[in-house]
């Protein structure tokens, strides 16, 4: 099964469970996802939306935030598109490691490093009028 999907829905929070259920249910229809990898995605997607829509409301943008999901015979690729006005993803502070107490100190800037954790592949791709985010997981072992 191969296809796209894709929704376009206004920068506010309460869309984010439709999200995740789109996305959840497209990965669903893959060759054999796993559920703990259809999960992992769903989690990253919504990581992904909440920043873009984070990003128009801090700037006011008013353009819907964009996700597209394709579907294909060995993956799916999510990508989450805002309009907002875009970042440096090299200028992201490293994080202390998992286990580390100093860990604890970030409340905040956590949901690049999670999207990288939780996908096969995860490509930023940002400039002044917005970020695309791709988030790729292979199916298969």
């Amino acid at each position: 099964m191969s296809g796209i999907v894709e929704l376009r829905v206004p920068a506010a929070p309460e869309y984010l469970q439709m999200v995740r259920s789109v996305v959840g249910a497209t990965a669903s229809t893959g060759a054999n996802l796993k559920p703990e990898r259809v999960s992992d995605l769903r989690l990253a997607v919504s990581e992904a939306a909440t920043n873009a829509m984070e990003a128009h409301g801090q700037s006011g943008v008013e353009d819907r935030v964009i996700i597209r999901c394709d579907l294909s015979a060995s993956q799916i690729e999510v990508e989450v598109a805002d309009s907002g006005p875009g970042f440096d993803p090299n200028s992201l502070s490293p994080l202390p490691d998992v286990d580390s107490p100093d860990r604890l100190r970030y409340e905040s800037g956590l949901g690049v490093s999670l999207m990288h954790h939780l996908t096969d592949e995860t490509i930023v791709e940002s400039h002044g009028n917005g970020t695309a985010v791709r988030l790729i997981v292979h199916f298969g072992d």
